[in-house]
């Protein structure tokens, strides 16, 4: 009779299983279990109206495991932030290690390029000479005027945004980023003065020495 008994059981229990796909009972913690996935950039108003605070950037002041302290950022994201950045040295220099920058390429090829280009000239796929989904024209990093932007200012466009151009602290660890503004001030090349910036200068000179002497003439 208990050979019986156990069987029954077993087989209710078999039964039972083959319909759990209908009706799956409860989880525990379905906010874990069907977590909402948030892509880069998309709105978080839902999570706000929820009373949840997320940014998705580091808590300030954090350093992440197996990171070294010296990567630590603390500059302001504001407008004394900013001027104070220019003064930042890229730590990875200081320290004296070899940058891979094969690596470094790659970083930036899959962070970057896509709207900066392969070339560095401001015309990756998602603006493709104006025909892309994007009618602004990323920066061109090959320009002048980004040629003598400090590696400083660089790492913190990137670590807060700049212009239409997002955070990318979450995706990109501090090292990282120091690793792709070295790439991109190894492709850049020495900072070319503004055309006519010196001579302007001389000009300038010049004419003051004129203006004085005519003053002392009259003298």
């Amino acid at each position: 009779m208990k050979k019986y008994l156990i069987i029954s059981v077993i087989a209710a229990g078999v039964l039972t299983g083959c319909g759990a796909d209908k009706k799956p009972g409860y989880s525990y913690m379905p906010d874990m279990t069907y977590s909402q996935a948030y892509e880069t950039y998309a709105s978080t108003s839902d999570l706000t109206k929820e009373g949840v605070f997320y940014n998705r950037k580091p808590v300030p002041g954090t350093v992440a495991r197996g990171e070294d302290a010296e990567f630590v950022f603390t500059l302001a994201h504001d407008s004394a932030g900013y001027a104070q950045a220019a003064q930042l040295k890229n730590p990875l220099d200081s320290a004296g290690a070899a940058i891979d920058m094969k690596e470094a390429e790659r970083l930036y090829l899959v962070n970057c390029g896509i709207c900066h280009g392969a070339k560095l000239d401001g015309n990756g796929p998602l603006f493709n000479g104006g025909d892309g989904p994007f009618s602004a024209a990323p920066k061109n990093f090959m320009a002048a005027d980004m040629k003598a932007m400090a590696e400083g200012t660089m790492f913190y466009s990137v670590t807060y945004g700049k212009g239409q151009m997002g955070s990318y602290a979450s995706q990109i660890s501090p090292k990282q980023r120091w690793e792709i503004i070295a790439f991109i001030k190894s492709k850049q090349g020495p900072a070319t003065p503004a055309a006519g910036g010196a001579k302007t200068d001389s000009a300038a000179a010049k004419t003051v020495t004129k203006v004085d002497a005519k003053a002392t003439a009259k003298k």
